[in-house]
């Protein structure tokens, strides 16, 4: 059963690190087995506000930042700074913090797209990997050439204009922001404002949304020379009323991730770990489990 949104406020302690030159924010809880955790767009830590407690209960040492630009965390001038390098060089710089040799690594959305980067570039530190509506990135570049997913995927080009998205976010008190995680039971009206907190922070905004103008065409192009193969194991999970992307992004390509496993939420949107939180936590804890067998690939 998913726990209340209070009990994680009551686990967590907030930390910092300036490891790799730049300072991170970071929520941590329990002991055991470290669980690292990426956020997406357009949260923070707080997105897995229904897993921590769960996975503490299962015996895991659960580590949750605040990726660069966001909320507590450190927010760099330029675009530059928002590279998908950059990203992954501070979840490596956050590692050596912890002093972490080998970790689960579990990301969504953006964050997802992180995870799999950090997964490729350094496999040594990768123990088992876990995805959330975030496609590989050459199934996400394949995708792209369909025009139903570059309809799905406009705001990537709209993010990258320069001023305009802050005001249009920002405007009417985030209303667009808040509408995008309202109308479900899973974000409550004070799960909303904590987000409200967080995008109000100065440089917030342009912090979240310069990740996305570091997409630029030339980093999209460099993107194939750097897919490699992954060796660990790894979940997929993907809610299928997903406005933002196409079901047939899920599987990852067999010959670059050989031991996938798929688990599809019918009923769960892009925000399949607060939609569906008891399934993905019971997935996760299964999953990350040392010496468990990975789930089939089955509907809940």
């Amino acid at each position: 059963m998913a726990h209340s949104t209070l009990e994680v406020d009551r686990l967590v302690r907030h930390h910092q690190s300036r490891a790799g030159g730049i300072r991170l924010h970071y929520v941590a809880a329990g002991q055991g087995p470290t669980v690292l955790l990426l956020h997406g767009f357009p949260e923070f830590w707080y997105a897995w506000r229904y897993q921590i407690p769960t996975l503490v209960q299962a015996g895991f040492r659960v580590v949750a930042p605040d990726l660069r630009g966001i909320s507590l965390s450190e927010k760099p001038g330029g675009i530059d700074a928002y590279a998908p390098d950059r990203h992954v060089e501070d979840i490596v710089a956050l590692l050596h913090h912890l002093g972490e040799e080998r970790v689960r690594l579990v990301g969504h959305d953006y964050g997802g797209g992180i995870a799999w980067l950090t997964a490729m570039q350094h496999p040594e530190l990768v123990d088992r990997l876990v995805v959330l509506n975030a496609p590989h990135p050459l199934r996400f570049m394949h995708g792209l050439r369909s025009w139903r997913q570059r309809l799905r995927s406009w705001y990537v080009l709209a993010f990258r204009l320069p001023r305009l998205p802050e005001r249009i976010l920002g405007a009417r008190d985030f209303f667009l922001l808040r509408r995008v995680l309202s109308g479900r039971d899973a974000y409550t009206p004070t799960d909303i404002e904590r987000y409200v907190e967080a995008w109000e922070m100065p440089g917030a905004l342009t912090g979240m949304l310069n990740s996305y103008r570091a997409l630029s065409r030339q980093e999209a192009d460099r993107i194939p020379s750097r897919i490699r193969p992954i060796k660990a194991p790894v979940l997929v999970l993907w809610g299928e009323r997903d406005r933002y992307l196409g079901r047939e992004l899920a599987e990852p390509p067999s010959e670059w991730v050989p031991l996938t496993h798929l688990v599809r939420f019918p009923r769960a949107s892009h925000f399949v770990q607060a939609d569906a939180p008891d399934a993905v936590n019971r997935l996760l804890v299964e999953f990350l489990s040392a010496g468990t067998t990975p789930p089939s690939a089955r509907s809940p």
